[in-house]
Order: C-alpha cells, then sequence, then structure tokens
C-alpha cells in the first residue's frame, strides 16, 4: 500500500471515529446548553445568585446529560433497543462514582448497544411462536441489570481512576503554560472534519468536568473560538482575488455569526500553506484565555460569536472576546502576506470545495436501504431535493413523462423536499450527497441515488422493475392454460380471479391522474405572472456562477416573487448540491429555509449564448425558480422533456436564438 493511500485510510478511521464520538455528544447540545445556562444564571457567582434554583442544575449534569450519551451510543449500534441497554449500563457507571461520567457514558452506552444486539442476533430465530414480547421485554431487562452491575462495580472505578489520570495531565500541561500547543494539532485537524470528534468527543467531556470544578473552562474554546477562521476570510475580502474574493464576504457572515466553521475549509484546501495563518492565530487565541482567565461554562456549539458569548460566565467576556480578536488579529495578518504573494487568481476554491466534500465524504457509511419494491406494487414514487421545489420537481416530471408514454401513468411520480417525504413513499429518489437524511426520513421505501437527477438510469431500473412483472404475468397465463385444459385437474368454473377488475382500476386511475396532471399545467400556463416576457434576458454576457445566480434571484426579488433573503438562500442551495441539470440548462432555487420568503411562483430566464461555469457544466440558460406551491410544476416539466426530447442540435440553437418568443414557448407550451 502506498503511503498516501495508506494516510487515506488512516484518515477514514480517524473520521470514523470521530462521527461516532461526536454523534453521541452532538446530538444532546441542548441539554448541555440547557444546564450551562443555569449554572450561569444560579450559582453563587452567578448573573442572579439562587441556591434554590441552582440545585436543579446539578442532576443534569450528573445523571441526565450522561445517560442521554449513553442512551445515544447504544442507540448508533442498536437503535432505540441499545439505545435502552446504553441508558441502563450508563445508570450503573454513575451510582458508582462521584463525578459526572461523560466519558463512561460514551464507553458503556455503546458497549450495552453492541451486548443486546448480539443477543438478538444469536437467539432471534429461536423464540418459540408467542413469546416474542416476553423474551424480548426480560432478555433487555436481565442483561441491563447485569451490565448496570458491571458498570457499578468495574468500569466505574476503572473510569474513575483513568479520569484522575487524564486530570493530572491536563492540570501539569497548563500550569507549564503549553497548552497553547494544542492549536498544532487542533487547528489541522478541523480542516480534515475532525472538528466534531475534537470539540465534543475530547474537549466536551474535560470540560464539563472542570467547568463544574471551577464556573468555566477554557477547553470549550480551544476547537470553538472562530477567530483563526475569521482572520483568513477577511484576509481573502481585503487582499484576495477572483471567486474567493466575492464569496468570501457570505462565508464571513455564515462563519462568524452562524457559527458552521466549516465555511472556511475550502479557503485552507486551496491555498495550504494558510494553516500557518491558523495555528499561530489558535495558539494566539488559547495563551489570550490563559493569562485573561477565560473560558466557557458549557459548549459553544455551533460555534458562532452569539453562542460564545451566550455560555461566557460573569467576569468572562473580556478575556473571551479579547481570544476572538487576538487570534482574529494574527490569523489576518499571516494569511493577507501568504494570499498577497500568492499568484493564484482564486479559481481554484471550486475545486477546493469538491476536494471538501469527498473528504468529509470519505469514511462515512453509506446506509444502503433493504428494501426492496416489487413491480406490482408500485404506485408511488418519490424525488427529494433539500428544498423539494427544483431539481426534485424536473427529476419527478421526466420520470413521470417516460413513464405515461411507456403506459404505466398510473404511478405516481412526484416531488418534496428531505425531511416531508410521505410514509406511504415506495420509491425516493434523492441526491447521493443526501442519501443518509433520505433513508433516515424514510426507512419504509426503496432509496435510489444518483448524481444527477436528469441523467441517470433511475427510469430503467423503473421499467425493469414493472416489465419483470408482465414477464411473470405471461407466464403465470401460460401455466394456467395448460392446467386449465387439463379438466381433470383444474375446471374453468374453478378459475376465479380480478385480473380485469385490477387492471381496469389501474387504467382508470392513470387516466384520472393524466387528467389532474393537464389541469395544473393549464393553470399554471394560463397565469402569466408565473413567467413574463420581460422576465427572459437573451444574450447575456459570460459571468461567474455566483453572479448569474444573483441576477436571477435579483429578478425575482424585483418581479415581486420572493424577498430579498432567497438570493442568499439560492447561494447557500448551490454551494451544497449543484443545480446544474445537464445539457446547458441551470435552475438555481432557494435552499429549504428561505421557502418562506417566497411571495408567489415565478420563473426567469437567462441567457447566456457563451455559457457560464457550474463547476459540473457549462449552463447556457439559467432559469431562477420560486415556487409556491406547485404552480410552477408545469414549467418544470418542459424543462425536463426537453433535456429528456430534444436533440443536441435543437438546444444549442435555444442557446444562441435571439427570437424571445421561441423560449417563452419552450417555457409555456403544454405538454399533453
Amino acid at each position: 500500500m502506498s503511503e498516501a493511500k495508506a494516510g487515506n485510510v488512516a484518515q477514514e478511521k480517524m473520521q470514523k471515529f470521530g462521527r461516532f464520538l461526536s454523534g453521541m455528544v452532538m446530538p444532546n447540545i441542548g441539554a448541555f446548553i440547557a444546564w450551562g445556562l443555569l449554572t450561569a444564571l444560579f450559582i453563587p457567582t452567578g448573573w442572579i445568585p439562587n441556591e434554590y434554583l441552582a440545585a436543579a442544575g446539578g442532576p443534569m449534569s450528573k445523571w441526565l446529560i450522561p445517560l442521554l450519551i449513553g442512551y445515544s451510543g447504544g442507540s448508533a449500534i442498536y437503535q432505540h433497543r441499545g439505545g435502552v441497554l446504553g441508558a441502563i449500563a450508563t445508570a450503573g457507571i454513575i451510582a458508582g462514582s462521584d463525578i459526572p461520567m461523560f466519558l463512561g457514558a460514551m464507553i458503556v452506552g455503546p458497549f450495552g448497544g453492541w451486548c443486546i444486539k448480539k443477543f438478538d442476533e444469536a437467539f432471534q430465530d429461536k423464540i418459540p411462536t408467542g413469546f416474542e414480547m416476553l423474551i424480548n421485554n426480560f432478555s433487555a431487562g436481565i442483561l441491563g441489570g447485569i451490565l448496570a452491575i458491571l458498570a457499578y462495580a468495574i468500569v466505574g472505578p476503572v473510569v474513575s481512576s483513568l479520569n484522575d489520570i487524564l486530570r493530572g495531565g491536563v492540570e501539569f500541561i497548563v500550569n507549564l503554560g503549553l497548552i497553547p500547543l494544542v492549536s498544532i494539532l487542533v487547528e489541522p485537524a478541523k480542516v480534515l472534519f475532525l472538528n466534531n470528534a475534537i470539540n465534543h468527543g475530547v474537549f466536551s467531556p474535560i470540560g464539563i468536568q472542570e467547568s463544574q470544578e471551577l464556573g468555566k473552562s477554557i477547553f470549550f474554546m480551544i476547537e470553538s473560538n472562530p477567530g483563526p477562521g475569521l482572520g483568513v476570510l477577511l484576509a481573502f475580502c481585503l487582499v484576495g482575488k477572483g471567486m474567493a474574493k466575492s464569496s468570501a464576504p457570505g462565508a464571513v457572515i455564515i462563519h462568524f455569526l452562524g457559527g458552521i466553521h466549516e465555511i472556511y475549509f475550502p479557503y485552507i484546501l486551496m491555498k495550504p500553506i494558510l494553516l500557518l495563518a491558523v495555528i499561530p492565530a489558535g495558539m494566539a487565541g488559547v495563551f489570550t484565555l490563559s493569562v485573561l482567565n477565560g473560558g466557557l461554562i458549557a459548549p459553544a456549539s455551533p460555534g458562532s460569536i452569539f453562542a460564545i458569548l451566550a455560555m461566557t460566565p460573569k467576569g468572562a467576556y473580556f478575556a473571551n472576546i479579547a481570544a476572538v480578536v487576538v487570534a482574529t488579529a494574527v490569523s489576518f495578518v499571516i494569511a493577507s502576506i501568504f494570499i498577497k504573494a500568492s499568484k493564484d487568481d482564486g479559481s481554484s476554491l471550486e475545486e477546493a470545495q469538491q476536494n471538501m466534500q469527498d473528504m468529509k465524504n470519505r469514511g462515512s457509511k453509506r446506509v444502503e436501504s433493504d428494501v426492496v419494491v416489487k413491480g406490482s406494487e408500485l404506485k408511488k414514487i418519490i424525488y427529494a431535493c433539500d428544498a423539494g421545489m427544483g431539481s426534485s420537481a424536473m427529476g419527478a416530471s421526466a420520470l413521470r413523462n417516460k413513464l405515461k408514454k411507456a403506459g404505466y401513468g398510473y404511478i405516481s411520480v412526484t416531488n418534496c423536499a428531505i425531511g416531508n417525504i410521505p410514509s406511504d413513499a415506495q420509491i425516493v429518489v434523492s441526491h447521493e450527497k443526501l442519501a443518509d437524511r433520505a433513508i433516515a426520513d424514510s426507512p419504509q421505501a426503496e432509496h435510489l441515488f444518483v448524481q444527477d437527477f436528469i441523467k441517470n438510469d433511475v427510469y430503467d431500473i423503473i421499467l425493469a422493475k414493472l416489465q419483470n412483472v408482465e414477464a411473470k404475468v405471461e407466464e403465470v397465463a401460460d401455466s394456467k392454460e395448460n392446467a386449465v385444459e387439463d379438466e381433470t385437474v383444474l375446471k374453468r368454473e374453478n378459475i376465479k380471479n380480478d385480473v380485469y377488475d385490477i387492471i381496469l382500476a389501474k387504467l382508470q386511475n392513470a387516466e384520472a391522474k393524466v387528467e389532474e396532471v393537464a389541469d395544473s399545467k393549464e393553470n399554471a400556463v394560463e397565469d402569466e405572472t408565473v413567467l413574463k416576457r420581460e422576465n427572459i434576458k437573451m444574450c447575456l454576457d459570460t459571468v461567474t456562477k455566483e453572479e448569474a445566480i444573483k441576477m436571477a434571484g435579483e429578478l425575482l426579488y424585483k418581479s415581486g416573487y420572493v424577498g430579498k433573503e432567497y438570493i442568499n438562500g439560492m447561494l447557500a442551495r448551490e454551494q451544497d448540491v449543484s443545480t446544474y441539470m445537464g445539457r446547458g440548462i441551470a435552475i438555481p432555487h432557494g435552499e429549504n429555509a428561505v421557502k418562506d420568503t417566497v411571495k408567489k411562483s415565478g420563473i426567469v430566464v437567462l441567457q447566456f449564448p457563451n455559457g457560464v461555469e457550474f463547476g459540473t457544466g457549462k449552463a447556457k440558460l439559467v432559469v431562477g425558480i420560486a415556487g409556491k406551491g406547485d404552480e410552477h410544476l408545469a414549467i418544470l416539466a418542459n424543462i425536463a422533456i426537453a433535456l429528456d426530447e430534444y436533440t443536441d442540435e435543437q438546444l444549442e440553437e435555444l442557446f444562441v436564438t435571439k427570437d424571445k418568443e421561441a423560449l417563452y414557448n419552450l417555457f409555456t407550451k403544454s405538454n399533453d
């Protein structure tokens, strides 16, 4: 194995382990914050000292938070049943210790889930019929009791001893003044997407214990300090070039105010030498905290300046703000020097973003669905994307049109947002980057993942299912005919079935669906407020992807379709998954978070004869979409059909035509 490949494997394992650790803590951050606020307000040194109310915080740190961590760890191994065993084992380890057992919960929680999983695998097929509930309940109870005793008598004391050793080591480092050196490891690790693993898997458990003893902890701000990343982004704003400079101001807002630190990682990956800016900045921030006695009372998650201020205890505001300012200044000065000396025009940012996505996905487990839907039972297909408005609508339209022409119009093909997938969906088609979210939202369905909502083999997969059904029907028909001919085996009058009724119902349902779609298309097309001729802009000069999206968003805004916030939502949507649909057409639209800013449905069309680079392809028609309800679906259906049926020559003519009416007809003609 090459050194590079070995390094990737090691990184994958670290990321996978880190995700598992942070996965036990991150879902429960709300409990940490609640405990932190109670403590910050009501302890003797808090804002509103109150001995009576302060007592509510003790059980939360000793019992509630460790139990939540133990449950999350167990459920990650074996869902709810594993979570219950993880919580039981955690209760045992809490009872056997005088300190908050966060680290202990992260050990015994997953172990409890693993134990009950192995038990079920060994005995599930041996349980007599009718005794399932009895055995399942008592097996969990007995095994849980055993784990609680082991945790109380053995694991608890061991973890307490390890905790004492760890605390002694931390105090030794702090006393020597060496704690700023941890930034040498933390800052590069953040860019490798180990940020959550470090913050929530390592620093949070240590910080919680220190916070209980001292009222605050520096460990909560080692990773979450936004200063190092902020300085880099500000440097790009001032002395950067090209796309990197134009995108940096928006990234500053998302990073510093929103707390999403991953936004600055591509800028570091684009120029790895900038690690020499964030490492000293992180060290400077930690040193400032040490000197001024700063720290937070609970984890700041996400690492927004608002979260940091909310978790800052009384008397530590100056220290914490100073740590952010110092880290920002150091990072800004050093990064500015490197960026100004670089000859890079900033165009490599997009490649760095893709590399970042590949790194982020490395080591992640793709959960494949075990559900397989039979063609004979298929009635409902859902296309799902982040907003459920643009790319999924086009994919659904294209598939619906193909199935209708193939004689399968009775199959419902619709689209929605991830998170709103109906419970009766049988097949869900989603982008591969949304795979885990789609499966979690609809575990009952069969899932198909695509890289492109238009150019894919979904239709072939569905058709194979349906044609296999037809083949089975013919096979059964032949066997029936042979059997019926032998009257001694089966008499004709004994053949009773409802095949005709079933087929007739399917056809009638198909006709109803066709009429329904036709009506919706007609209504949408006749309403010229959805696409106005003045919102088709012809023969535009080539611009950057971001500028093209902003142009479309501004046109939607000026036409009264959306609020101003929708434009930022369009740009954010593009950073997540490209809206380039293939064959020269892109359909930028807002992410789900800004869907409530849509005032009414609208479409705008921008023609760029020389194309706009979208990373995955060059778009010559940029179609901005704002959808309220389903009014925009008819036009999306036309786009999908154009991609599917128009020849390359026909599309090329539309890309350079100066006839606005030709483009208007493309997006408004009926497809019946």
